[in-house]
């Protein structure tokens, strides 16, 4: 076994301004140095946001410096002196991405935000500069044209297969003109992403429902009123109650509240984020996302931009996407008109009139499983700790593939909720890191994901083994 299970995940989905003026010495900065951490791992405790940016200029220009000595090697192109290189090329850049891009989204903050938008047109171009390398490409072309003749084993031809589709894919291909296009468009988009993201971010932490009368938490657990009394207590309200657009708030609300005006409210704050014609409002940005992703497919050959994402995904194309939706939407839609017509039952048993609506869903969905089921979910939740879940995640991959998590208190963390677990072989044998992190802060973004501070890797000869976090 050499792989950490993607199963965990799944039981789980510079300065301010890059300014110069108060970047450390680079002795200083722990991402020009060896790291003497356990397994490697990123020393959290001495990274300091000043750090990245000066980091990330660095690596940009370490990578440049060893493409473009890649791309003038005078001798022939062969996998040893083009791909594998590469390959390899990137290291401090790639150490710098790994800690800055997690943290960007599991503890940002304004400063982090900043650097983010400063170093997204740079890493775009270091890219594009990269794929649209007329010499590095002949380079590549040449060792994808003799792979099948030149003793390649498994490994090495489909790194070179995949490098060369991801220069072709890049715009290699393309005339002059439209590789400039192309520069535009990335390097654009790099930034349109990152405002999507900061927009959904703000307008999430922005929304609070403030409950005065206590009659309003009618039906909500004593768990959830206790939650918003403390939300509320640490906003300085106390005496109140306070519910966001976070999930252990918002859902639990939409659940068990008898307030159909204050669900509403909440309800419709989520789902109106980026949408409330303000300074995070996200419907210039799509629609400049789409307009750009369109041009962009077409500079590059594809119909449409769903042709140029799907060719890398298992469906290939949109027709079979389209053709498994089709074969799910009526069944599908059949089964929503039937729990549409129980919780429409429901109201009407209760004695009211309203016409069930999206913010009604939680509530009465609740009220049919307890009628038909006598299931509570509150009763059952005291088993399902957040502990006893990651636990038994823990015991799944034990009993399939007997591998074992050992919890470790000894390794750099980047918020003290975080936890770390060395993960081992059947035989004992170190496989990897595995980091934890499942509490809502208003420096995460919402959802759930699973990412890399380091990837699996081989380097001359040595096993690299990952380090994994879930959040």
């Amino acid at each position: 076994m050499k792989t950490i299970p993607i199963l965990l995940a799944a039981l789980f989905l510079g300065t301010a301004a890059l300014a110069q003026s108060s970047t450390p010495m680079p002795d200083a900065n722990p991402f020009f140095t060896e790291w003497d951490t356990p397994f490697g791992v990123p020393p959290f405790d001495r990274i300091t946001t000043a750090h990245y940016g000066p980091a990330f200029e660095e690596g940009i220009r370490r990578k440049r410096r060893e493409v473009e000595a890649i791309a003038a090697n005078p001798e022939a192109p062969s996998f040893a002196n083009t791909i594998e290189p590469l390959d390899r090329s990137g290291e401090l850049l790639r150490n710098v991405s790994g800690v800055f891009y997690n943290l960007n989204s599991a503890e940002t903050s304004k400063a982090m935000q900043e650097i983010a938008a400063q170093a997204a047109p740079k890493l775009s171009a270091l890219r594009d500069d990269i794929l649209l390398n007329e010499g590095l490409f002949g380079r590549v072309r040449s060792v994808w044209e003799h792979r099948e003749q030149t003793g390649l084993n498994a490994e090495q031809r489909r790194l070179v297969e995949e490098t060369y589709k991801e220069f072709v894919r890049g715009g290699a291909n393309l005339d002059a003109a439209r590789k400039e296009e192309l520069r535009k468009i990335n390097e654009e988009l790099s930034v349109l992403a990152l405002d999507f993201g900061n927009n959904v971010l703000a307008e999430t932490n922005a929304y609070r429902l403030v409950i005065e009368d206590e009659a309003d938490l009618a039906g909500l657990p004593p768990a959830v009123v206790q939650a918003a009394a403390d939300a509320a207590r640490e906003a300085g309200l106390p005496d109140r109650w306070v519910f966001t657009l976070h999930a252990p708030s918002i859902w639990p609300f939409l659940t068990y509240a008898e307030n159909r005006e204050l669900r509403r409210r909440l309800h419709t704050a989520y789902f109106s984020r980026g949408d409330n014609g303000n300074a995070n409002d996200n419907k210039g940005i799509i629609v400049r996302i789409a307009e750009l992703r369109a041009r962009k497919a077409d500079l590059l050959g594809y119909a449409t931009h769903a042709d140029f994402v799907l060719e890398e995904r298992m469906a290939g194309k949109p027709a079979d996407v389209y053709a498994l939706l089709d074969q799910i939407w009526t069944p599908a839609l059949r089964l929503a008109a039937s729990e549409a017509a129980e919780l429409q039952a429901m109201i009407q048993k209760e004695g009211h009139d309203f016409k069930l609506e999206s913010w009604d869903w939680w509530y009465y969905a609740e009220k049919v499983k307890k009628e038909k089921y006598d299931l509570d979910e509150n009763e059952v939740r005291q088993y399902f700790t957040l502990d006893n879940v990651r636990e038994g995640a823990f015991y799944t991959a034990n009993q399939l593939y007997g591998i074992t998590f050992e919890e470790r208190t000894d390794l750099p963390r980047y918020h003290p909720e975080v936890r770390a677990f060395e993960v081992k072989d059947a035989d004992g044998s170190h496989l990897g890191l595995f980091y934890v992190d499942f509490h809502p802060r208003p420096g995460k973004r919402g959802g759930a994901w699973s990412s890399t501070f380091r990837s699996q890797y081989i380097q001359d000869g040595k096993d690299v083994r990952p380090v994994v976090v879930n959040v």
